[in-house]
């Protein structure tokens, strides 16, 4: 491993926290802890951490209260933590910035294969195929991602999109035009093959055209729904 992730695990079960700090340094990452969301919070803003592992179920401020804090100023992937399995509760984690879900009781194996999974795919064009085009630099009417320094312009002005969003945003920008199922983005972008909600993929697409609209509807409308199919990144006609 040529860099040493930085991981902070939130659990209020001392247990939990030190079972999941046993594997993860098995695997050479660096682990904080945190006890409640308050401490989470105040280390997170303080540390550039490469993932957070949150529980849901917190004593005073839940997880998803603080992922939607940390989601305020910083995109730091995270993967919810929860004893409560219900889909409404991983739309709602999905919808306050939550980049994956594990429902207690978890095998540690598999939590540690889907912090594996989560750091690839934040690390840039892990997800891509390797027979795809790719661009340093993607330039559309109002909208400019410069992939080497990860940043999107929309109307000349920089915004800030977790790495989930990034990841979608790039991968459409990478094939214009071309549609891509729920099914396939469930696959590509978020490496699931054998299970994941589909509703995940339009929670995405939702919190992208907001942060888009935001700096210019006319980028926003890039991305286009094909109603009964999936998503496109559709350029705009001269």
């Amino acid at each position: 491993m040529d860099k040493q992730y930085h991981i902070l695990v939130v659990d209020d079960e001392e247990r939990i926290r030190r079972l999941l700090r046993m594997y993860l340094e098995r695997e050479g990452y660096k682990i904080d802890e945190a006890e409640n969301g308050e401490e989470a919070l105040e280390k997170a803003f303080q540390v550039d951490y490469d993932l957070i592992l949150l529980d849901l179920m917190l004593p005073g401020m839940d997880g998803l209260d603080v992922c939607a804090e940390i989601r305020r100023k910083k995109a730091t992937p995270i993967i919810m933590l929860t004893a409560r399995g219900e889909e409404s509760n991983r739309v709602e984690g999905f919808e306050v910035g939550t980049d994956d879900y594990v429902v207690k009781p978890f095998s540690p194996r598999e939590l540690v294969h889907r912090v594996k999974a989560v750091l690839r795919r934040t690390s840039a064009t892990a997800y891509l195929s390797t027979d795809m085009e790719t661009h340093n630099v993607i330039v559309f009417p109002d909208l400019m991602i410069d992939h080497d320094a990860h940043e999107v312009k929309v109307g000349g002005q920089s915004i800030t999109l977790t790495p989930k969003e990034y990841e979608l945003l790039y991968y459409l920008a990478c094939s214009p035009d071309k549609v891509f199922t729920r099914e396939q983005l469930l696959r590509d972008v978020w490496n699931y093959e054998f299970f994941g909600d589909l509703r995940t993929v339009d929670t995405h697409v939702k919190r992208l055209r907001e942060k888009l609209n935001r700096a210019s509807p006319k980028a926003a409308k890039m991305i286009t729904t094909v109603w009964g199919v999936g998503y496109k990144l559709e350029v705009p006609k001269e």
